[in-house]
């Protein structure tokens, strides 16, 4: 597995992560009612959105480098 493609997968999984935490921690808010639990939750889907903005910067950055 290349650099690229190993640096990409990460990403991808800590997008995932993120996603997945922002999304627990909004569930307990919901359930019941820590504001920690609401700051998490927001801080953690804001940064699977930065993720996602860095994802496109490696793509465009290394669009001539092979995956292998």
């Amino acid at each position: 597995m290349s650099l690229k493609a190993f640096h990409l997968l990460f990403i991808v999984v800590s997008i995932l992560l993120a996603l997945g935490f922002g999304v627990w921690e909004l569930a307990t808010y919901r359930d019941g009612g820590a504001t920690v639990d609401l700051v998490m939750g927001s801080a953690s889907l804001v940064a699977a959105v930065g993720l996602g903005f860095y994802l496109r910067a490696v793509l465009k950055k290394l669009k001539n480098v092979s995956y292998l």
